[in-house]
């Protein structure tokens, strides 16, 4: 599994729960399209975690690159309804961080043979 990562922020005056609401509509439109597996919104508790990385945490889960480069291309498509969706997450939002994670080992991960 891969593992799109999203750090982010509220913009001043933007509601939590408005937020979450908006990246329901928009990562469920694209698990309904079969672009994207699964994903999962987090905050951080406690004020605990690293200054340099947002508030909220977005994991969106794909199966392979290919899953999310097709996702990628829906997106930057930039038409409705997606459009709309990614419109009313990426307003909401400042100081965004992100990163590509997999799950480890890989499941194709042969041990034995390397050499290094």
């Amino acid at each position: 599994m891969n593992l799109y990562n999203i750090w982010c922020d509220l913009k001043p005056g933007v509601g939590d729960v408005d937020f979450s609401q908006k990246v329901a509509a928009y990562l469920g439109h694209l698990e309904e399209q079969g672009l994207i597996e699964g994903w999962r919104l987090s905050r951080r508790k406690l004020g605990l975690g690293p200054s340099s990385l947002g508030e909220f945490h977005i994991v969106i889960e794909c199966s392979d690159l290919a899953q999310l480069d097709a996702a990628f291309g829906q997106v930057a498509s930039r038409r409705d309804p997606v459009e709309g969706y990614h419109f009313g997450v990426n307003s909401l939002v400042q100081n965004a961080t992100f990163a590509l994670y997999r799950d480890f080992p890989d499941p194709e991960r042969h041990q034995g043979e390397e050499r290094f």
